[in-house]
């Protein structure tokens, strides 16, 4: 049975990423170009959110994982996995990513001339950020692809033996509301013994903090469908205490930043209560999901399938409109107003008109064949 409460998150998650990106280009931390004013209140928001939205969207990378290797072999599903992600990385990485990097190297002043002297002569000179070639906001596809590879024999035994004692063990943690916080030893361990000594890279090979904790999460996804309703049932009963616990994960999160120094103990404190944050916010938004979300629609079907090329296109377009207004004599308040309207506009666009319709381009997003 199809859930369409995964598929409702899936679609808020990644709209929400747009207005992440969005205000990355507002905050004071790294990013491509920035705004002539920066904002400070605004990384408190982005912090909340900050929290939890990479690893709910690898949970439920995860679960879906679950959903496309049932109706596949072994090989098939490999041949899927590389067709639906390995493809748009590729599109995304010739002709989608070139026009951030073009810009931020004329932000910088370490290119001039137009475009298209820039693309494809200088475009892949080299890997970002020293050289040009970069797969930027991509990076999540060859880590999903990765995990995949990497899983496939685990999830086929997985799934030929069904009642294998992991689990039924599982399954009996998924009826208990605290249960499922078990989950955390594992993240704990990496959040508080490998961060320290590998900075998030998104570079893949020497990313393994940040690899092994998103696989983790991958895998929690594969595991909480395959024990079905006990995992359903638990986090809707149980979502107004999980998000109680989100609530106090964050708030004692904020507080550990803002009000002590880095130590060893701080380190160990903060990396428990971090991880405690972020799965409590993932099992309450599963939670309330269940409860209000999993109901069809046509809006729902048109945005499931949406957002995948929204995915890709999306930071582009948000570049080039910042590019034009980063220097203006606006508020921030206008700015952030017009970047969020004119980049869901012009992705929809771009995703309707030249994507859609086309039989030959769906691919290279990520979109099915139609059938027919």
């Amino acid at each position: 049975m199809r859930r369409h409460d995964l598929d409702w998150l899936r679609v808020l998650v990644f709209a929400l990423l747009i207005f992440y990106h969005v205000g990355m280009f507002f905050v004071p931390w790294g990013w491509h170009i920035k705004n002539n004013v920066i904002c400070e209140w605004l990384t408190y928001p982005m912090s909340f959110i900050n929290q939890w939205r990479l690893p709910i969207l690898f949970v439920i990378s995860g679960m879906g994982t679950y959903y496309a290797l049932n109706k596949r072999t072994g090989k098939q599903f490999v041949f899927e996995r590389i067709i639906r992600l390995y493809i748009p990385l590729t599109v995304g990485m010739l002709l989608i990513v070139p026009p951030q990097v073009y810009i931020e190297r004329l932000v910088n002043n370490e290119f001039q001339g137009m475009y298209f002297d820039f693309w494809p002569s200088h475009a892949f000179n080299g890997i970002y950020p020293e050289g040009n070639f970069s797969w930027h906001h991509l990076w999540f596809l060859p880590y999903l692809l990765a995990f995949s590879l990497l899983l496939i024999p685990l999830f086929l035994y997985l799934r030929k033996h069904p009642s294998n004692a992991f689990t039924l063990r599982l399954k009996k943690m998924a009826t208990q509301p605290t249960g499922l916080f078990w989950f955390i030893i594992p993240l704990y361990l990496c959040e508080a013994l490998l961060e320290p000594f590998f900075p998030v890279t998104h570079a893949l090979v020497d990313d393994w903090f940040n690899f092994i904790s998103s696989m983790l999460l991958f895998f929690y996804g594969f595991m909480l469908i395959s024990v079905k309703e006990e995992f359903w049932k638990t986090v809707e009963q149980n979502r107004r205490f999980y998000l109680y616990c989100g609530l106090l994960g964050f708030t004692l999160y904020m507080t550990i930043i803002l009000s002590f120094e880095d130590s060893i103990f701080i380190h160990f404190a903060e990396a428990l209560i971090k991880v405690f944050n972020l799965w409590a916010w993932i099992l309450a938004l599963f939670g309330y999901a269940v409860k209000y979300l999993n109901k069809a629609s046509k809006a729902l079907s048109y945005a499931n399938e949406a957002v995948y090329p929204f995915y890709i296109v999306h930071q582009t377009i948000i570049i080039i409109i910042g590019y034009y207004i980063m220097d203006l004599d606006w508020g921030v308040v206008p700015k952030l107003a017009i970047m969020l309207i004119l980049t869901f506009l012009f992705t929809w666009i771009f995703y309707e008109f030249g994507i859609r319709r086309w039989k030959f381009m769906r691919p290279l997003f990520g979109l099915k064949l139609k059938k027919g």
